[in-house]
């Protein structure tokens, strides 16, 4: 799959300054409609599924975006490489303007997510990961910069190596969608570990934490699409996290039937 990150970058960096010119516009920009299930689409949804489409309609494989056609089961079956694509996750951070929305871009092999893009476009921080590569970080990505090649100088592996002595077990949680359940997650958790610390953040970004090393866990127990996940959990796998259904403690799957994802816990890897 190496061979398509550096396509899903490019793609990926491009709809992300799309939508920083939008959230950086005049009041227009930001006008807000709602979906079938009340969530909220701008602008900058639109344009950031456009050029992203635009870009991996080049490659062989089909595409299942949030904002894109949603091919019926019998269709997507036969897909046994797809493009899982999420082109702006955190639009309620987005109307926020709290700067915690992402680019998510994965490629999906059999139901597996092998190589994973979030590009986070208020601070151009970008991640990315893929099975035979790893797992990287580049903190900021120079302006004009999309390919990979002139991008890997800067990047530093994940997990990043650090003294977790330091600080308590660290919990990431949703900033939008704090469960009850969840809540009560970090309670145990707080039984387990003594001092628990938890720390909000929107969209991908709380793989992006865990892949990091830089938070320990971040249990979902609130409903997810595959699109929200699939790039997050490609790049934390990639980086040696797991992130798995709460219940079986398998890994998620993609290309569903039902393209709702259980409830699940991302671990971190050992740093």
């Amino acid at each position: 799959m190496l061979e398509y990150l550096s396509t899903a970058i490019r793609a990926a960096i491009e709809a992300g300054e799309a939508i920083m010119r939008i959230y950086d516009g005049d009041a227009a920009g930001m006008e807000i409609e709602h979906k079938a299930d009340n969530s909220p689409l701008t602008l900058a949804d639109r344009k950031a599924h456009s050029i992203i489409t635009e870009h991996l309609a080049k490659t062989p494989f089909p595409i299942l975006s949030e904002e894109g056609r949603h091919a019926p089961y019998a269709e997507r079956s036969r897909w046994d490489k797809l493009w899982v694509v999420d082109p702006l996750d955190g639009t309620k951070e987005f109307i926020r303007h709290n700067g915690e929305f992402t680019v998510n871009i994965a490629l999906v092999e059999n139901g597996t997510p092998r190589t994973g893009v979030i590009y986070v476009p208020a601070t151009r921080t970008l991640y990315y990961g893929d099975d035979t590569a790893g797992a990287w970080r580049v903190k900021t990505v120079p302006q004009g910069v999309t390919l990979l090649s002139d991008i890997e100088a800067g990047a530093e592996r994940l997990p990043r190596k650090k003294e977790k002595a330091a600080r308590a077990y660290t919990v990431v949680a949703s900033r939008s969608h704090l469960s009850p359940e969840t809540a009560a997650c970090i309670r145990e958790l707080e039984a387990r570990y003594g001092r628990v610390e938890t720390r909000s953040a929107g969209s991908s970004l709380k793989f992006c934490l865990v892949a990091e090393g830089t938070a320990d866990f971040y249990p979902r127990l609130a409903p997810t699409m595959e699109w929200d996940t699939a790039a997050g959990d490609a790049i934390l796998r990639a980086a040696g996290g797991t992130v798995t259904d709460k219940d079986s403690h398998r890994p998620l799957t993609y290309n569903k039937p039902d393209l709702y994802n259980p409830f699940f816990e991302a671990t971190a890897p050992e740093v």
